[in-house]
C-alpha cells in the first residue's frame, strides 16, 4: 500500500521560510507527476507546483519567484521550499502523486501552514 507523509508545516512570521516534505513509501510504479495542493477554509482546492518525471517545473501565479519544488526520485519524496512567506499562503498543504495528468493518485494527509505575526 502507497503512503504519502507529509512534513515541515507549522507557524512563521510574513516573510519567513518554511520547507514541506512528501515522503512515498510502498511500491510506486509510473509516477509522472508530483503536486502540491493547498486549501483554505470555503475555498477550492488550489494547485500550487507541479514537478514531472522529466524535472519540468510549474507554478501557481500566486506563489512564482517565492516557492521552489523539487524532488529526490531515490528517496521518492517531493519538497516545496516556500520563501517570503505571506499570509495569504495560510492553508492546509498536500502532496499528490500521480501516473497521468486526470489519475486520482495518491494524497498525503496534509500539513498546516500559518503565516502569521
Amino acid at each position: 500500500q502507497v503512503q504519502l507523509v507529509e512534513s515541515g508545516g507549522g507557524l512563521v512570521q510574513p516573510g519567513g521560510s518554511l520547507r514541506l516534505s512528501c515522503a512515498a513509501s510502498g511500491i510506486i510504479f509510473s509516477i509522472n507527476y508530483m503536486h502540491w495542493y493547498r486549501q483554505t477554509p470555503g475555498k477550492q482546492l488550489e494547485l500550487v507546483a507541479t514537478i514531472t518525471s522529466g524535472g519540468s517545473t510549474n507554478y501557481a501565479d500566486s506563489v512564482k519567484g517565492r516557492f521552489t519544488i523539487s524532488r529526490d526520485n531515490a528517496k521518492n519524496t517531493v519538497y516545496l521550499q516556500m520563501n517570503s512567506l505571506k499570509p495569504e499562503d495560510t492553508a492546509v498543504y498536500y502532496c499528490n502523486f500521480r501516473s497521468t495528468p486526470r489519475a486520482y493518485g495518491y494524497w498525503g494527509q496534509g500539513t498546516q501552514v500559518t503565516v502569521s505575526s
